[in-house]
C-alpha cells in the first residue's frame, strides 16, 4: 500500500496489519503442515507456502476467489499459499449495486475480511468494466452530465467502502479492443476517452492510499493493443493523472506464452509504473495429459520468471487457484484444466513451475501412493453391487474424486457414500461431505448399485 497517511490511527492500523500478517505466516505454516496429500496431492510440508517465496522476491503472490468458497481446503489453501486475494465477481458493479441505491457488500466484506485475517493484501476488481454491469445502469437512457455522476458517485462509494483496506484498485478493465483503438462501451461512447482519467481522478479521492490500475487482456505481448495501452499511461503520466500500475490479465493458451513478455513488462516499468500479471491462467485442451501438463508447468514458470526478473513487477495472481473454481470450461468449451490445482485441491505440474521460478525447492508427492479399487461384491440377472476402495501409503488425501469408463453398458442406479454422476459410459464419484480425508495408511470405501445385460466387465478406475 502508499504510505501517504501519517496520523495516529493510520499507524496503529498498519501495527495491526502487521500483527495480523505475523499471526497469519505462523498459520500457513500450520496449515501446509496438515495438508500432505499423494498422488499429485497437496504441496509437502517441506514446500515453502508461493506467499513467501514470492516475498523473498519483493513479490506478492495471489489469487482470484470465490467469497462464499473461503472454507474448509478452500479457504486453507487460500490462506496458507497467497499473499493477496482478488474477488472474483464480488466488487463488480452488478454484483453491488444490483438495483439502483440497493446494495449487497457482502461477499465482498468477506473477502476482504479473510484477507486481513490472513495478514493477505486484497485487489480491489474492478470500478469501470463494459461488463457484468446491472441492468437498471445499461438499459438506462442518459445524458453525458448524468452518466458522468452515475460514474464518479459509484467510484466513490464503492473505493470509498474500503478506504485504506484495498492495496491496489483495478480501476479502470479492458478499455481497448485488439487493434488498439478504444472500445466502443457505454463510458467511452457516453463520455469520450476522458472516462479513463477521470476515474482515476476519482478513485484517488476516494481512496489516497489504494494504488490505481489499468487492466486489459492480450496486453502480455508487445503488439498494438499493449502499445496503446503503453501511450495511454504515457499520456496519463504526463497530464498528471493518477496511474500507479498496469495489469496485464494472462488469460494464455498452452504453449502460447508471448516471447516479448519480459520485455513488455520492462517498457511499462520504464514509464515509471508498477505491473501486474493480475488474472493468470492457461488453459488446455481437454482431456489434460502428462505432456500437456509439463508444458503447463513450463509456461507457468515461463510468466513467473519474466515477473521475477523485472524489479517493478510487484504482484502475479493467478485466477483461481484450483479447476474447480475457474471460469474456463464453461466459457471456452473443450478446454479446462487452466489453474495450477486440480478440482481435488492437488498441486499439478504448474504449481511446482511457479515455486520453480521464485526459487523454491519442491519434492511432489510419490506418484501411485493412493490407489482406487474396483470390486463387484454381488450380482443377479439384471444388476449388481459394486464397491470402490480408495487406499493410501505414503501420503494422504483430503478430498478426492474418481472415474471410470464402463465398456458394456452399465448404468448407476443408486450410490452411497460418495456423490456418483454418469453420463453415457462415464462415471465420476466424488467424496461426501464426511469422508474426503484418506489418511496416510488409511482407506475409505464407497458403494453402488447398477445395472447390466450381457455382460460386467470391471472397468479400470482413475484416482484424481
Amino acid at each position: 500500500m502508499r504510505s501517504s497517511r501519517s496520523s495516529s490511527a493510520s499507524r496503529s492500523s498498519r501495527s495491526s496489519f502487521r500483527a495480523r500478517a505475523a499471526a497469519a505466516l505462523i498459520a500457513s505454516a500450520a496449515v501446509i503442515g496438515s495438508l500432505l496429500t499423494a498422488g499429485s496431492g497437496v504441496a509437502h510440508a517441506a514446500d515453502t507456502p508461493l506467499r513467501d517465496l514470492g516475498a523473498a522476491r519483493g513479490k506478492v503472490i495471489g489469487t482470484a476467489v470465490t467469497g462464499s468458497r473461503l472454507t474448509g481446503t478452500y479457504g486453507d489453501l487460500a490462506g496458507a499459499q497467497f499473499g493477496s486475494l482478488t474477488p472474483g465477481n464480488a466488487m463488480k458493479w452488478g454484483s453491488v449495486e444490483p438495483s439502483r441505491g440497493t446494495f449487497d457488500w457482502a461477499e465482498a466484506d468477506r473477502i476482504v475480511a479473510f484477507a486481513e485475517a490472513h495478514g493477505q493484501q486484497v485487489r480491489g476488481h474492478t470500478l469501470v468494466w463494459h461488463s457484468q454491469n446491472p441492468g437498471w445502469l445499461t438499459g438506462g437512457s442518459w445524458t453525458p452530465a448524468e452518466l458522468r455522476t452515475l460514474l464518479r458517485d459509484h467510484i466513490g462509494t464503492e473505493a470509498g467502502r474500503y478506504k485504506g483496506r484495498i492495496a491496489a484498485w483495478d480501476v479502470v478493465n479492458e478499455p481497448f479492443d485488439e487493434d488498439g483503438t478504444y472500445r466502443s462501451t457505454l463510458w467511452y461512447d457516453g463520455l469520450g476517452a476522458d472516462y479513463i482519467a477521470d476515474a482515476l481522478t476519482w478513485a484517488r479521492a476516494a481512496d489516497p492510499a489504494a494504488k490505481l490500475y489499468i487492466n486489459d487482456y492480450n496486453v502480455e505481448g508487445v503488439n498494438a493493443k499493449s502499445t496503446a495501452l503503453y501511450d495511454l499511461v504515457r499520456s496519463l503520466k504526463e497530464r498528471g493523472v493518477p496511474i500507479d500500475g498496469v495489469g496485464l490479465q494472462a488469460h494464455l493458451i498452452l504453449g502460447q506464452v508471448p516471447a516479448t513478455l519480459q520485455q513488455n513488462i520492462q517498457r511499462f516499468a520504464d514509464l515509471g509504473v508498477d505491473v501486474a500479471i493480475t488474472e493468470l491462467d492457461i488453459r488446455m485442451t481437454l482431456p489434460s495429459d502428462s505432456a500437456k501438463l509439463a508444458q503447463q508447468k513450463a509456461d507457468y514458470k515461463a510468466v513467473t520468471a519474466a515477473c521475477a526478473a523485472v524489479a517493478r513487477c510487484v504482484n502475479l495472481t493467478v485466477w483461481g487457484f484450483t479447476d474447480s473454481d475457474s471460469w474456463v470450461e464453461s466459457t471456452f468449451p473443450g478446454q479446462g484444466a487452466a489453474t495450477p490445482y486440480d478440482a481435488n485441491y492437488a498441486p499439478k505440474p504448474a504449481y511446482y513451475g511457479i515455486s520453480e521460478a521464485l526459487g523454491g525447492t519442491t519434492t511432489p508427492p510419490p506418484t501411485g501412493a493412493c490407489t482406487a479399487a474396483y470390486t463387484v461384491q454381488s450380482q443377479w440377472n439384471t444388476g449388481f453391487t459394486g464397491k470402490v476402495t480408495l487406499s493410501c501409503s505414503g501420503a494422504s488425501l483430503s478430498s478426492w474424486r474418481v472415474t471410470w469408463t464402463y465398456g458394456a453398458g452399465q448404468r448407476i442406479t443408486q450410490s452411497w457414500n460418495a456423490d456418483c454422476a454418469q453420463s453415457g459410459a462415464a462415471v465420476s464419484c466424488r467424496n461426501a461431505a464426511y469422508n474426503g480425508g484418506v489418511p496416510d495408511g488409511g482407506s475409505v470405501s464407497f458403494g453402488f448399485n447398477a445395472s447390466w445385460s450381457g455382460g460386467n466387465p470391471v472397468p479400470e478406475v482413475t484416482l484424481g
